[in-house]
């Protein structure tokens, strides 16, 4: 019989404007890592990540998209009957990728309309995460894997973290200044620990990928994440994984799961 694999998560597991796109309002890829790794598992997946996902809005809220559609809390779709659940969230809890966008657009093109979306969440400009929200988007972590444990039978559960976006060497200086890129590295740091510790009091797998990724970020000679892309259409994926980055998640996972 083959495996269940079920992934929750938001847009770095997602993969926004990655061909083809699968569920447009969900930002969702068909290329993206749960759908190579359960390929490459011969594996039935039931994909249910949503680009933006918090970990509230895969726990316990709905969510509505940029076009409007709502998503009942992603946790619900979880059968009993899941072999492996991936989970990827987290970021958006601390702004992480927002505050690159906002930053980039701010500084390059103030007028772009990404820019004049996310203004109002950024009233008094770029902001360090706080103890509490990092102690929060941890909580929340742990709570996705207690509840998934309830719903099912025998599910891996396998918290996936973030791919690096700036560090290794790479500075982002096309796009941020060093202040900005030193706020971006102590966020990263702060959702790696988040990561950590959620898998330490969950007793979750952990696959770092932030560690696996260390030398592929921004302006590295093989990038596994897009830089700034200026198309208002498709601007929301900047700063996420690429197909390659997808590719070597998925290859990751695999040799895990194996």
């Amino acid at each position: 019989m083959a495996l269940t694999v079920v992934s929750l998560g938001s847009s770095f597991a997602a993969g926004p404007f990655i061909p083809p796109v699968v569920d447009a309002d969900a930002g969702r890829s068909g290329r993206n890592y749960p759908h190579l790794a359960a390929a490459r598992l011969g594996a039935e997946l039931v994909d249910l990540t949503v680009s933006g996902a918090t970990t509230a809005t895969i726990l316990d809220e709905p969510q509505t998209t940029m076009s409007g559609k709502v998503y009942a809390p992603q946790i619900e779709g979880v059968p009993r009957n899941a072999d492996v659940v991936t989970i990827t969230a987290g970021g958006n809890d601390l702004n992480y990728t927002g505050s690159m966008l906002f930053a980039a657009f701010r500084r390059l093109d103030p007028a772009h309309p990404v820019n004049r979306f996310l203004a109002p969440r950024f009233p008094d400009g770029l902001q360090e995460p706080s103890d509490e929200m990092v102690a929060r988007a941890e909580t929340g972590l742990v709570h996705i894997v207690e509840g998934v444990s309830a719903r099912t039978e025998k599910a891996r559960i396998v918290l996936v973290d973030y791919l690096m976006v700036l560090g290794g060497g790479t500075s982002g200086a096309a796009w941020f200044d060093d202040a900005e890129r030193d706020l971006f590295l102590r966020m990263r740091t702060m959702l790696e620990d988040a990561y950590v510790g959620a898998a330490e009091r969950s007793g979750a797998e952990l696959l770092c990928m932030s560690h696996v990724s260390r030398d592929h970020g921004l302006d590295s000679a093989e990038p596994w994440v897009r830089g700034l892309l200026t198309d208002p259409a498709s601007s929301a994926a900047s700063f996420h994984p690429n197909a390659l980055g997808m590719a070597r998640v998925a290859e990751e996972l695999v040799r895990l799961l194996d």
